[in-house]
């Protein structure tokens, strides 16, 4: 009976789009029939017990008829023994004159014989054989009675020599036929017998053999039902491991155990998936959570020229020439726009990123991410050195993402230096990738908790002063753009954040990366 499989409502959540690779691999996966590895090794080990049922029957059924024919050759074996020991007494009689009563009693002992096993014999030997048989056996038994009264026969011994002469001509002539009969059907049973036993020893072989083959096939089939799969689902978890969240498509075309396994490995990575992006705007809301200081500042400072310069038109309204009110309008526009901007820029952070890969510059993104943690760097006192050459190539990538990516390490570094610093900021092609520096003179890492600092929720800074999540969600993103980071850092020194990203991507990488 096959398993059956999960409920297709748990296989998507409800914002998961019809197109989405996740759901249609789930589609593919239920789409085929279903056939457990259960069922199949039931269904082998079945065969496997109704032939062995069937061979112990055939045993059983062959030694009752050996055993029935054996018991018939031990009759017909005592049916010869007393032809011929009627033939015995019969030479005795006519070398001796003595013991014709024990041959006439060994003979009429053959007959009773013969009558209380006609069926069997007449079923071996056939009716016609047997009745010949019977009519050797009487005529037998007659000449032996004859010749029983013939010793108180007539006194002519010229007369009774040649009827004696005759009568123990037809008596050695069907006690002949007799030994002949009897013997030839003790042969044909030992025959009989011999090529069952032959036939027995060759469906032996032939089924220790069908035997090897059916077991070969019950390994075989154990190995592609089982350890093949479990192979495949090995690599599926180290891929997973890697990163690679691509759904499990099918490779059989037939479903079972391993189908369902897979089904909820994809259902898995679909909430690793969404885990990750609800991660992913955990780290941005606590990125603005950092930002609060310098963007309130940002936006203090136009409104405050706004409402200033309101209340001095409002004030001086009828006395002020045309000139002035317009270029005090004009004043308000400019506050109005600068305040729209730095709004329109947190909202563009903060909203949740569309799957998309795009060629993008790098140096917008840094520059776009600068622009936002400006207050920052001039509240802490921090100077900010870009090296940024003109000519630098674009990356594909996510330009949100990367955005965030280098918001955080902007942070990171500011926070590292309260007493204020350098922040250098620089790229250069590397190879077939593009290698962006964020280095500071602040604090530094420790040793120990270098290995540490990409883990979820470690920080190093003080309760209330970060989440942990930064480097964390820098770390997937860096992952999955099909990049890498790495951080140098000693103590008092300061800080070098290194991210490298590839100038070029494969057609899986993207298939990855729109997931």
């Amino acid at each position: 009976m096959a398993d059956r499989g999960p409920d297709k409502a748990r296989l998507a959540s409800p914002g998961a789009s019809v197109d989405d690779p996740a759901v249609e691999a789930q589609r593919a996966l239920l789409a085929r029939p279903s056939i457990s590895i259960r069922t199949r090794i039931s269904a082998v080990f079945v065969l496997l017990f109704v032939l062995l049922v069937g061979i112990t029957i055939s045993a059983v059924f062959l030694l009752l008829e050996l055993s029935t024919k054996q018991q018939f050759v031990e009759k017909a074996s005592n049916f010869t023994f007393e032809i011929q020991q009627a033939r015995r007494f019969e030479k005795n009689f006519f070398l001796y004159g003595t013991n014709l009563s024990d041959a006439l009693a060994n003979i009429q002992t053959a007959h009773n014989y013969l009558d209380r096993d006609a069926e069997e014999m007449r079923a071996v030997v056939g009716v016609t054989k047997y009745e010949s048989m019977m009519q050797s056996l009487l005529r037998y038994e007659q000449l032996l009675e004859r010749l029983l009264d013939r010793k108180a026969g007539p006194a002519d011994q010229a007369a009774e020599a040649t009827d004696l002469r005759r009568i123990e001509a037809d008596l050695r002539k069907h006690g002949a036929v007799l030994v002949s009969d009897a013997q030839e059907v003790i042969d044909r049973e030992r025959m009989t017998m011999h090529s069952m036993m032959h036939t027995a020893m060759v469906v032996a072989i032939s089924y220790l053999a069908f035997m090897f083959f059916v077991m070969a096939y019950a390994a075989g089939l154990l190995i592609r039902a089982v350890l093949r799969p479990l192979g495949r689902f090995v690599r599926y978890t180290a891929r997973i491991g890697a990163g690679d969240y691509s759904p499990i498509l099918p490779t059989r075309k037939y479903r079972d155990e391993f189908s369902n396994l897979a089904i909820a490995i994809n259902q898995m990575l679909h909430e690793l998936t969404v885990r990750q992006d609800q991660l992913l705007q955990s780290g941005k809301m606590a990125a603005v959570g950092t930002l609060t200081s310098g963007i309130a500042h940002e936006l203090n400072n136009p409104l405050n020229n706004i409402s200033l310069t309101t209340e001095a038109l409002l004030d001086g309204f009828d006395d002020t020439p045309d000139e002035d009110k317009r270029r005090m309008l004009q004043q308000v526009a400019t506050q109005v726009e600068r305040a729209s901007s730095t709004v329109r820029n947190l909202l563009d952070f903060t909203r949740k990123p569309q799957a998309v890969f795009t060629r993008l510059s790098i140096a917008e993104i840094l520059d776009s991410s600068v622009k936002l943690i400006h207050n920052e760097l001039e509240l802490g006192g921090v100077e900010l050195e870009l090296n940024l050459p003109a000519d630098l190539p674009e990356v594909p990538g996510n330009p949100r993402s990367l955005q965030q990516v280098f918001l955080n390490l902007l942070l990171n570094s500011v926070q590292a230096m309260p007493d204020g610093g350098r922040l250098t900021i620089g790229a250069r092609p590397e190879g077939d990738q593009l290698r962006v520096d964020v280095q500071d003179t602040g604090m530094g890492i420790q040793p120990e908790d270098l290995e540490k600092v990409f883990e979820p929720f470690f920080t190093t800074k003080d309760p209330g002063q970060g989440t942990g999540l930064g480097l964390s969600v820098t770390y997937g993103i860096v992952e999955k753009h099909g990049g890498k980071i790495t951080v140098d850092s000693r103590p008092g020194e300061g800080t070098r954040v290194s991210v490298f990203l590839p100038l070029k991507r494969d057609e899986q990488d993207r298939r990855d990366a729109n997931r």
